[in-house]
């Protein structure tokens, strides 16, 4: 089971800092929290998700991951 952090526009629309998932892969994982929180479906798009700090795609299997970071775009420098 994988620990899923929001951080920033994500955090707000999910309501939350975290939660557990146990989706099987990165994708299904997009499709689970588009509906338990269907206030991400406007920002999860432009965000990066990341499963233990590296970036993968879609089919990626998340077995044995700890963490998904969902990281809306930042500004600044």
């Amino acid at each position: 089971m994988a620990t899923v952090r929001y951080f920033a526009a994500a955090e707000d629309a999910a309501g939350r800092a975290t939660e557990p998932s146990d989706a099987v892969t990165l994708g299904a994982l997009r499709a689970e929290l588009v509906d338990a929180h269907p206030a991400l479906g406007v920002v999860l798009d432009r965000c990066a998700l990341l499963v233990d700090g590296a970036r993968v795609d879609d089919d990626f299997a998340l077995a044995g991951a700890g963490t998904v970071d969902v990281l809306p775009p930042f500004a600044g420098g």
